[in-house]
């Protein structure tokens, strides 16, 4: 069943609202006898009706009066009532199917509305990619909001991404509907410096009415952090510590506590308050990112709250951190977030509120899923050929390409390392020894647990790469390759055989983009990722199953993290500390300068 969805504003239906809470006109959906989670007062409500018009509720309490001849009645006895799960911060592009997939996908979960940062498909296609995106979110049972991206590319001057958003681009922008704010403002130290194209882009948000959102990776708490949130930034959602959270509390902004595929904060961050018992107002749940095979196991928001409910969190107070909290950091409380009068008739059904799984979701006053599958069907988007065209090397990758050299013939060299951890986002800046070939090249090394990465600039051809080592995720042999490199989303190789790394990066290449893992001179698994090297236009359960063949193959390598293509990913983010690499070099991301490779 698929019909066109009409979300007409308040101001439009408010008087036909009026006239059915009345009695006066029937309602076309009334939900009888539930328990009504009230995220306002944090209550729950039982033995409660609820009236429906226009996909906007018009009445809580009894809705005798508003049945009609043609009102469709909902019996919800047993059932407790929710509002739908919003999320509050998100890349759709993560989850690496479109916006119309994504939506099967989570809707059957719970989620309602999502605020996504399409800052990754920014960084390969600029404006117009945020435009397809937010284009392809219109008309869809999931009701999809947008920051616009502000750091395009992340760390400018370090990094070569595929297009450039500026100040003016954030301006026209803002007048867009879609447009609720400014996406996560990463280059904090260039708000602190007072750059001058940074607090254009804050300014020009504020202006417009609308949020700034921030992503503050430090763990300094003092006057910074405040300078931070003095500029007009009002959300974080870097925090891995509970006194990173709370401290951005205590200056006014939102804690957004994230639970993705790559990192699990909430174990962490939720102590900000089941350790102080603060008021929870301003404590927001977030995925961040998330890969099919943790949105078809574990669930998508509907899984972050329970994770918050298992860390002490009450159900009710979990439920308005994904709820009320997340609608009133946007602004958006007369829309969305609680189930009151005037909202959108977005209701969850759920038996168990600590394991929050819906069975029936309504949005916009009509059952979208049921037990988990999808009851309407998502219009299927046609990508145009550049958006599917966007890996251009300057010429095929060799042997020669991999080869690092310290110049030191049968001696050692001390290079720097990326070390990464399971489940972080955060690296360390490591040094170690590695011996010298009679050539002088320093190899990979299975004994230190070091394998080669190289990342090599795929947007406009420009033939730069670099080359490093990384730690930590147990490779024995072989090579992996991603066009998913955040954020400039650069061919991004892992390895510890040269010729093999040369086959994962020309394999993408062939491919238009996606994720490789080569043995032996073979590619063992492939998932191709056409769109802007991101997507696929795939449903997420075909994606799902080219992912799990990716997870094997990483293990016939001898790696054991739970999300290695997360953590591989972020190798190429300059933003996070403490070491990372991009097609330029190795950045030491605490001084925010290029450092080399070999020590000394």
């Amino acid at each position: 069943m698929s019909r066109q969805v009409i979300r007409r504003p308040l101001y439009e239906v408010g008087p036909e609202l009026v006239a059915t809470a009345t009695g006066r006109a029937p309602a076309d959906v009334v939900i009888r006898s539930g328990r009504v989670v009230n995220v306002l007062t944090g209550e729950i409500l039982d033995g409660l009706d609820v009236a429906v018009r226009f996909g906007r509720i018009a009445l809580l309490g009894d809705a005798s009066k508003c049945i009609g001849e043609d009102t469709k009645v909902i019996c919800a006895e047993g059932f407790y009532l929710v509002p739908g799960f919003l999320d509050g911060h998100l890349h759709i592009e993560s989850s690496m199917v479109t916006v119309s997939q994504f939506a099967k996908a989570v809707l059957p979960c719970g989620t309602t509305a999502v605020f996504m940062d399409p800052h990754e498909i920014a960084n390969v296609l600029g404006m117009d990619g945020i435009r397809l995106m937010i284009e392809e979110g219109r008309n869809l049972p999931l009701k999809v909001y947008a920051t616009m991206p502000s750091c395009v590319p992340a760390a400018p001057g370090f990094e070569d991404a595929g297009a450039e958003i500026t100040p003016d681009d954030i301006m026209e922008a803002m007048a867009w509907d879609e447009i609720v704010g400014l996406g996560e403002m990463m280059n904090f130290p260039g708000v602190l410096a007072g750059d001058p194209d940074v607090h254009r882009k804050i300014a020009e948000t504020l202006k417009a009415g609308k949020v700034v959102t921030g992503h503050y990776a430090s763990p300094d708490l003092g006057p910074n952090l405040s300078a931070y949130a003095s500029s007009g930034i009002i959300s974080d959602h870097e925090s891995v510590t509970w006194q990173e959270s709370l401290a951005k509390l205590r200056l006014g902004m939102y804690a957004k506590l994230r639970e993705g595929s790559g990192w699990r904060d909430i174990k962490a961050t939720v102590k900000s308050y089941t350790e102080t018992n603060i008021d929870p107002r301003r404590i927001v749940l977030v995925t961040d990112d998330v890969h099919p095979d943790t949105l078809l196991t574990f669930g998508h928001v509907n899984h972050v709250v329970r994770r918050a409910i298992e860390e002490g969190t009450p159900p009710v107070v979990a439920i308005q951190m994904a709820t009320i909290n997340a609608a009133e950091c946007f602004r958006m409380s007369h829309d969305l977030g609680s189930i009151t009068p005037g909202k959108f008739a977005d209701i969850l059904f759920i038996r168990d509120l600590a394991c929050p799984r819906p069975e029936k979701v309504m949005a916009d006053g009509r059952i979208v899923a049921e037990k988990g599958r999808m009851l309407v069907e998502c219009p299927v988007p046609d990508y145009p050929e550049y958006a599917t065209g966007s890996v251009h090397l300057a010429r095929p990758l060799v042997r020669d390409d991999f080869r690092v050299k310290a110049g030191l013939p049968g001696k050692s060299a001390r290079v720097r390392a990326i070390e990464v951890a399971d489940g972080q986002a955060v690296t360390k800046h490591i040094e170690t020894e590695l011996p010298c070939d009679r050539d002088g090249e320093i190899h990979a090394s299975r004994k230190q647990d070091l394998a080669k990465v190289a990342v090599i600039e795929r947007h406009k051809a420009t033939g730069t790469m670099a080359l490093g080592f990384v730690k930590g995720f147990g490779l024995e042999c072989g090579a992996v390759a991603s066009t998913v490199a955040h954020d400039s989303h650069n061919l991004l190789v892992v390895g510890m055989d040269d010729g093999d790394m040369v086959l994962a990066a020309n394999t993408l290449a062939e491919e238009g983009g996606g994720m490789v893992v080569v043995k032996d001179g073979k590619a063992l698994a492939v998932l191709p990722l056409p769109i802007a090297g991101l997507m696929s236009d795939k449903p997420v359960e075909e994606v799902q199953r080219d992912v799990e063949r990716l997870a094997q193959a990483w293990k016939a390598l001898g790696c054991r993290l739970a999300s290695p293509f997360m953590t591989m990913a972020l190798l190429s983010l300059p933003v996070i500390p403490e070491l990372r690499i991009t097609n330029r070099g190795l950045v030491d991301v605490r001084r925010f300068q290029f450092v080399p490779l070999v020590v000394g």
